[in-house]
């Protein structure tokens, strides 16, 4: 009876939970530009209180601070899950292919509109309403719940280990629901069991002091050439990096992952369509291609600045080229080796003069399908939505291992992002159906975590 009250409740005060997502989309927190980190921390805290979850604001030295929250429970003090969560967002530009303004809230039909409304906002308000479903008609929680929502994950949780470590004692927990989760083409949950780690650089070459007339390109060296053709010895054409023993330590699929992978749906079709593409890197198609989405390794390049690029033509001759390069990594491959095998591979191929800028680097991190937290996590999805897809891994990356190996406990992703939902692109939108499918699923995982 009690369960149904809860999740009665959520159905009955949605009005609540929207109106509180505007008023977090409406206070900005862009952590890349340092705009409004503070104010977002303290409203967090503030509608995490007004739900009965105790919070405080947690700090290390001069960087975004933590909000974390905490409740423990009556019936089960003994056991702990905790919610991950992030309160920054990506920048909004280019404001001009906003619909409305980006940090409006704006609704409309079954769509909040606005940055952050979906990632991350969004997703943490389906965890915040979930509890205070649990307080207002049980007066406890079926386990000790915690939250910890970060300020950096946009800019890549430079801090994050810092924070885990300071904290260690404080967010011990033994299982953690992750930031988000995505939901396919047909409204079914992907219950994403680990993430892919990054290597963001930026490379560049500098041959003079200032830009030229184009004229003595005869004479003075083109940085851009220079560096377009170092960049073209770090992958071929079907997306294979190139770079020696970049895959050394990686360790194949399992016959598990496989059986995963292969009972994945994915609607190739609605994928192209929906970004106007024709066919996949190396023409990939049907098991390949969602291997590649689980467990394929990346070199993309993120952006390219070099002379003139406005609007006409300037007949000029850049002094200096910049690349920002972004590897996505799997399992077994450290961020700091894989650096320096780039900057090796760099030297042997004849281009000491590029340099090399390391932003950020991040290890995977993958949850053993076997793990009792994820049949929890799924009979919950599959209540709450009909059916859910479990998924060995996301294709995007999180600090996800940061958790694994401060708080040795398993990390599960699954939530209310809609895979088309244009996050971190103009018209970022949620979803109010899956918004509140999403906080009863979130329910139903406490009720049946805390029960074995």
């Amino acid at each position: 009876m009690k369960k149904m009250n809860a999740l009665k409740h959520i159905d009955t005060h949605m009005d609540d939970l929207i109106s509180e997502l505007q008023t977090l989309i409406r206070q900005p927190s862009v952590s890349a530009k340092n705009e409004g980190i503070e104010e977002c921390a303290k409203l967090v805290k503030k509608i995490l209180e007004k739900s009965g979850i105790k919070s405080e604001i947690l700090r290390i030295g001069n960087v975004a601070p933590i909000v974390y929250g905490e409740i423990k429970s009556k019936k089960n003090p003994n056991k702990t899950l905790m919610f991950y969560n992030h309160y920054d967002v990506q920048p909004a530009e280019p404001f001009d292919l906003w619909d409305d303004p980006p940090f409006s809230g704006k609704i409309k039909g079954n769509k909040i509109f606005g940055r952050g409304s979906s990632d991350d906002k969004g997703e943490l308000i389906t965890r915040i309403k979930a509890v205070e479903a649990s307080l207002k008609t049980t007066g406890d929680v079926p386990c000790n719940i915690k939250f910890v929502i970060e300020g950096e994950e946009e800019t890549g949780s430079a801090h994050i280990d810092q924070y885990l470590k300071k904290y260690k004692k404080k967010f011990a927990c033994d299982g953690v629901i992750w930031e988000f989760g995505y939901v396919d083409s047909q409204n079914r949950p992907i219950i994403g069991l680990g993430m892919k780690g990054l290597l963001y650089v930026e490379l560049s070459v500098k041959e003079s002091i200032r830009d030229a007339h184009s004229s003595l390109a005869v004479l003075i060296k083109n940085p851009a050439w220079r560096l377009l053709e170092a960049v073209q010895t770090l992958r071929d054409s079907h997306g294979r990096i190139l770079i020696k023993d970049w895959y050394k330590e990686v360790i194949p699929l399992s016959k598990t992952d496989l059986k995963i992978i292969s009972q994945e749906p994915f609607d190739e079709q609605s994928f192209k369509k929906e970004f106007g593409i024709k066919s996949f890197v190396g023409d990939m198609h049907g098991l390949d291609a969602k291997k590649a989405l689980v467990g394929g390794a990346t070199c993309n390049i993120a952006g390219l600045l070099s002379g003139y690029t406005g609007n006409g033509a300037k007949t000029v001759l850049p002094g200096e080229a910049l690349v920002k390069i972004d590897f996505r990594l799997v399992p077994k491959m450290d961020p700091k080796k894989q650096t320096l095998r780039l900057r090796k591979h760099l030297k042997s191929k004849g281009f000491e003069d590029v340099l090399i800028k390391v932003f950020h680097g991040e290890a995977a991190a993958r949850t053993n399908p076997s793990e009792p937290f994820v049949s929890q996590v799924k009979e919950a999805a599959d209540q709450s939505f009909g059916k859910s897809i479990l998924n060995v891994s996301n294709a995007g990356t999180g600090p996800m291992h940061s958790f694994v190996k401060f708080l040795n406990a398993p990390c599960i992703s699954v939530g209310s992002t809609y895979m088309f939902a244009r996050i971190h692109s103009p018209n970022e939108f949620a979803r109010i159906d899956l918004l509140k499918k999403t906080t009863k699923c979130i329910y139903l995982i406490m009720e049946k975590f805390g029960k074995d």
